[in-house]
């Protein structure tokens, strides 16, 4: 037990990294420079044996890839480096336990999506349908904002799904599973508008995409991507918009007008409700930037 010396610790793991078959280049590579990082902080510290590498020394470790800057995911990653290490030494009879196995992993901050607010969102939808690409395009934008559609969604639509008369659309979101949206009445006539027209894009073949290129074919989720950044650029918008920007505003003006989280949950399809609750946060930065601004003893000029 315990026949490799700290000093040629890194060194000795060279077995360990070949045993990583199953794992890609980057992550081998990600492996070497984290477990590395690991045996150079080990030295500084005078640890000399494998038996010294516990619980406390791999929480003094986290501490210092803290102080020294290290991003939370960054320290997920060595933490997952080291356990996997630890399990291969165990099991080789060179360490009795893992020691990385009793430690917390930090969490990592949560980005917020970028949303647009109403009054954009309402700019961004009243803009004037020029050419058929603009009805086409126009009818896409109100659907995505008005029902909270995926890109993936918007593109595997058929004519079928689409039910304009009672207001409803039904869309095969993550898993094949099927639910059942709603359709604002703005989204209603862009799409009988583009269903008017939708036959001018046909070639020889009956395609039942709801949505179609100007050669006749399903559009890509990257066609609409495009797309949308030329809207945003013909318009004056910012040019990285992009569509799920769009499913983004919806869940978050909805939430922000019904404080409904179940409902809105529903809406966007996620399976857990913790996926959702990001729109939360997004909510009450928009109730705490009207408190700064409204309440008399918030403002900064109040003394």
């Amino acid at each position: 037990m315990g026949r490799i010396k700290v000093d040629t610790l890194y060194d000795a793991g060279a077995i360990f990294f070949d045993s990583l078959l199953n794992k890609s280049a980057n992550t081998v590579l990600a492996y070497r420079r984290d477990i590395k990082k690991f045996t150079i902080y080990l030295r500084e510290q005078k640890t000399t044996s494998l038996q010294q590498i516990d619980v406390t020394c791999i929480q003094r470790y986290v501490a210092f890839c803290h102080r020294d800057h290290a991003s939370a995911r960054s320290i997920m990653r060595s933490l997952s480096a080291l356990r996997a290490w630890f399990d291969f030494l165990v099991h080789r009879g060179e360490m009795l336990h893992n020691p990385a196995l009793r430690i917390n992993v930090p969490k990592t901050s949560r980005r917020l999506p970028r949303t647009l607010d109403v009054d954009q969102a309402i700019s961004l939808l009243e803009q004037k349908s020029v050419t058929l690409l603009d009805i086409r395009d126009l009818a896409m934008w109100e659907l995505l904002y008005s029902s909270g559609l995926r890109v993936s969604e918007l593109t595997s639509l058929t004519l079928g799904r689409v039910d304009l008369r009672s207001r409803e659309v039904r869309v095969l979101g993550k898993g094949n599973k099927e639910r059942v949206l709603p359709v604002g009445v703005c989204a209603q006539r862009a799409l009988e508008k583009w269903l008017n027209v939708r036959s001018q894009f046909l070639r020889r073949e009956v395609v039942e995409a709801f949505f179609l290129t100007r050669n006749g074919c399903k559009m890509s989720n990257r066609s609409v991507q495009l797309r949308l950044r030329l809207w945003a650029r013909k318009y004056g918008f910012d040019e990285s918009l992009h569509p799920h920007m769009l499913r983004h505003s919806f869940a978050s003006h909805m939430l922000e007008s019904s404080g409904d989280l179940r409902a809105v949950q529903e809406l966007l399809g996620h399976v857990n409700i913790s996926t959702t609750q990001i729109y939360t946060h997004l909510d009450f930065q928009h109730l705490a930037k009207v408190y700064d601004q409204a309440h008399p003893r918030a403002r900064r000029d109040n003394k």
